[in-house]
């Protein structure tokens, strides 16, 4: 019997996540920027939360244009902790704009995308996964990729964070077999 991955329960929102969204593999840097960002804004809170509060994000962050947050200062800072419609932790803030800082230099190097891509060599991983107690919170992968991207001055992008994000992004597809987007996110591949 075919059924959604249960994690995303029967909100409307977090349904449409899942079934638009998680697991499509991404291969554009901005939109990749902006979900490592928003996995790391999620750190220690529900993914709905974030969801809820995504527009608001996009637009306090200039649409997640890494070009434009690389440049901001104390007073971005300041004006991020003032708003009320997004997450408003000073280390979280801090570290998007480092992070769009450490992207720009990625992109300007060999593209953001082709960087996060290679460690799959540009296809997703297919997981087989018969039940969510199944999947993994971190991998030797995302250990690796974390490394790698913290070494890069990436912050909030600790294993944990990446393995989710590399699920969201479809860097590894990791909906249950019994749902029906494992079988038509495998096809995008």
């Amino acid at each position: 019997m075919e059924r959604r991955c249960e994690w995303c329960g029967q909100d409307p929102l977090y349904v449409a996540y899942h079934d638009e969204e998680w697991g499509v593999p991404e291969r554009d840097g901005r939109a990749l920027f902006e979900k490592l960002v928003l996995d790391g804004f999620q750190a220690g809170l529900a993914w709905i939360t974030i969801l809820r509060k995504r527009e608001n994000f996009r637009a306090a962050f200039a649409g997640f244009d890494p070009e434009v947050i690389a440049s901001w200062g104390e007073a971005d800072v300041a004006r991020l902790l003032g708003d009320s419609g997004i997450i408003r932790h000073r280390g979280k803030i801090e570290a998007a704009i480092a992070n769009a800082r450490a992207w720009c230099e990625i992109e300007a190097r060999e593209g953001f995308a082709d960087f996060l891509w290679r460690y799959v060599d540009g296809r997703p991983v297919q997981n087989a996964y018969r039940s969510v107690a199944e999947i993994p919170a971190r991998t030797g992968l995302s250990e690796r990729i974390s490394k790698d991207l913290k070494a890069a001055g990436f912050r909030f992008c600790g294993p944990t964070i990446t393995y989710a994000f590399m699920q969201a992004v479809g860097m590894v597809n990791d909906h249950v077999v019994s749902c029906p987007r494992h079988a038509q996110v495998a096809a995008m591949a």
